[in-house]
């Protein structure tokens, strides 16, 4: 199977999505890590700096969109950086990343930036994620009078594709979604995991004022009595459909453009 093959090859949910849309095809969402090493002078400077002056720049040549550069804040296996990246498509990317190749400038930049003495980060890793259909662009948070919002990325492992299916219709079509915004667990985005480790899993984010208001708003969807009725109902229940959830708390760059 071909590279271009392989990743149409979607999971069933992820089709299904799809098809919810009605016609109105859910963003294909990238979620690249940057793993950096403790005590490594400037690696997040640098690496922060080519993102924002070259990366960023180029990808929206090229008909992608940085959506935002975030720093770990509370997190295990810091310090790293995240970057989120949007396409219309599978395509659309594929012929972002096509164009990236072929930018003069942009290669000239990256040609430079990996020919600094000593490692611009340890490694890079990839994920993509298809867009759920009711949320199926990246949701900009509102500026923050108060610096760089809280941003919380959770990730939602499920046993096989028919328990991720009922997942993701529980946040969906079973009210869990709605849920979260009436006590403002407020989204950036909701999506499934189509390329990535742990799979099958779906990956969100969620934006708070500060850690304070994360906890509050934690504390009264646990005692909400919507999310307690649906968190029983036959079929539903964590057990049944989470094998494991994972979660970091994040900052944005000071030139992210979500912050």
């Amino acid at each position: 199977m071909t590279r271009r093959n392989s990743l149409l090859a979607l999971p069933a949910a992820a089709a299904s999505s799809l098809r919810a849309a009605g016609g109105r095809s859910p963003s294909i969402l990238e979620l690249r890590h940057f793993q950096l090493r403790n005590g490594a002078d400037g690696q997040a400077q640098r690496t922060g700096d080519f993102l924002h002056q070259a990366y960023m720049p180029a990808l929206a040549r090229a008909g992608g969109k940085v959506q935002g550069v975030f720093g770990n804040l509370i997190a295990p296996n810091g310090p790293f950086l995240l970057m989120l990246s949007s396409f219309p498509s599978l395509a659309a990317m594929e012929t972002a990343m096509g164009k990236l190749e072929a930018d003069k400038v942009f290669r000239k930049e990256q040609d430079a930036f990996d020919q600094k003495p000593g490692l611009n980060y340890t490694r890079m890793e990839t994920t993509l994620l298809r867009a759920f259909a009711s949320i199926p662009e990246v949701e900009v948070p509102p500026p923050s009078g108060k610096g760089s919002h809280v941003f919380e990325l959770r990730t939602y492992e499920s046993n096989n594709a028919d328990t991720l299916r009922r997942k993701i219709a529980m946040f969906e079509k079973d009210g869990e979604i709605a849920i979260f915004r009436r006590l403002n667990l407020t989204p950036v985005f909701f999506g499934e995991t189509i390329v990535g480790r742990n799979m099958p899993n779906l990956t969100y984010m969620l934006v708070y004022d500060s850690l304070a208001a994360r906890e509050k708003s934690w504390a009264a969807f646990g005692g909400d009595a919507e999310w307690q009725k649906l968190r029983v109902k036959p079929g539903l229940t964590d057990p049944e459909i989470v094998a494991n959830i994972s979660n970091v708390l994040l900052r944005g760059l000071p030139f992210s453009p979500i912050r």
